[in-house]
């Protein structure tokens, strides 16, 4: 009978034990260096770079060291030879399908669960959640996927942002350069030269082809990704801070969610569209449904204008509704509907405010149906999962959505908003 029992609590522990190390923590501090721009698009990589010990492992290591040694070679060929070929410096920036093998392959005869790649799975790539679709892995396979993941975002990035190829959303997310100008290759050149030249000082195998991907989002004035870090201590501080004062028992849902609605006139600061959003909201809010008001969108419509959605609503809040700056949560970098959600969900989870309870989103009825009807569907398509489920609708302009956990993972191929 006590053996029984004891192999019984041991499963359930063995169980119950390893599910709960598969999940993501709400008190986990992500590591960005200062480079938001990076950490966002391509954790693993920042990590290698952020964590000491794992570093040292990484670049005291005589395989990866040599392909390392052999794509700075191919950087500093590629100045030499490749003159007016655009093509040809692309190609040395990309890694390539072997060199993805190869270092896939070292990373998981270097992974023991008890060194720093082991370390660096359970401490790190796990409660992170930034690469949640991979963590019921085993932790070798977690870490050769995850490794896989950020090359394929950096080559996504150089594809688009230095090569030209067509990104996902191309009215608002293209390359701001005709890469077919005779002056174009030289842009290439110098930024191959200096990524190898910035490479040599970091000394890991993945940094020349890395610093030539920040690099092309940097001319391209794409550092989108960054706008507002950290927003706890900038735009969200001051209703961050509040959140510690909530009795969030008193509320039926957590916050509500109201989409950006982005103006097609150049020097239009905030659309008749977000206005009306806004004001919607408001009434919920003055209703006492949520402590707060999120405001959700980027610098979007039109082609890379310098209004930020949420900032704009935001000022329309506190301005001319006088909704207090501590109700008004600001959510700076979504560009279409699927990443207002899941942006939303993401900063529910990381400020630690109630995942079982639901919010509601307060927009137009179209964009209200859209987004119960048609964006699960188009979650799972474009970002490999559904980062939130549906509730109970509310009104035609209304409805309560519940946030999961997932939607903390990484999309590889939006790097404005990964």
């Amino acid at each position: 009978m006590n053996k029984v029992f004891l192999f019984t609590a041991l499963l359930f522990l063995s169980v119950h034990g390893f599910a709960q190390k598969s999940q993501p923590d709400p008190k986990y501090k992500l590591i960005s260096g200062g480079n938001y721009v990076q950490s966002k698009n391509y954790y693993l990589l920042t990590l290698f770079n952020q964590v000491p010990e794992l570093k040292k492992m990484l670049v005291s290591d005589p395989v990866l060291s040599k392909i390392g040694s052999g794509k700075q070679a191919g950087f500093a060929d590629a100045v030499k030879s490749c003159g007016k070929d655009v093509g040809c410096y692309i190609r040395a920036a990309k890694f390539t399908d072997e060199e993805i093998r190869n270092v896939g392959a070292r990373l998981g005869e270097l992974y023991r669960a008890d060194n720093e790649l082991g370390k660096l799975v359970a401490n790190h790539l796990i409660p992170s959640g930034c690469y949640s679709l991979y963590a019921e892995m085993s932790g070798r396979e977690m870490l050769t996927r995850v490794w896989e993941q950020d090359a394929k975002a950096v080559n996504y990035t150089i594809s688009v942002y230095a090569e030209g190829q067509k990104p996902n959303y191309a009215q608002i997310d293209s390359i701001s350069f005709n890469v077919r100008d005779k002056s174009y290759p030289e842009l290439m050149a110098l930024n191959t030269g200096l990524s190898a030249a910035e490479a040599k000082k970091e000394g890991l195998f993945f940094s020349p082809s890395l610093i030539f991907a920040l690099h092309s989002l940097e001319m391209n004035e794409r550092n989108r990704a960054a706008d507002e870090e950290p927003l706890a201590e900038t735009v969200n501080k001051v209703a961050y801070d509040y959140s510690k004062k909530i009795k969030w028992e008193q509320y039926r849902y957590t916050l509500i969610l109201v989409p950006g609605a982005g103006p097609e006139e150049r020097d239009t600061e905030l659309s008749a569209g977000g206005m009306l959003r806004c004001r919607l909201a408001a009434l919920q809010y003055q209703d006492g449904l949520a402590p707060y008001i999120m405001v959700s969108g980027g610098c979007v419509h039109p082609f890379k204008t310098k209004y930020n959605e949420a900032l704009e609503m935001k000022k329309f809040m506190v301005g001319v509704l006088h909704i207090p700056e501590h109700a008004i949560l600001v959510e700076p970098h979504a560009r279409h509907t699927t990443t207002n959600l899941r942006n939303c969900a993401r900063l529910i989870f990381r400020y630690g405010f109630p995942m079982d309870k639901p919010f509601l989103t307060s927009t137009a009825a179209s964009q209200s149906y859209y987004i119960t009807d048609i964006v699960p569907g188009r979650s799972k398509k474009e970002l490999g999962y559904l980062p939130y489920r549906n509730g109970k609708r509310f009104s035609d302009t209304e409805a309560e959505i519940y946030p999961l956990a997932v939607s903390l993972q990484i999309d590889f191929d939006e790097p404005m908003d990964p």
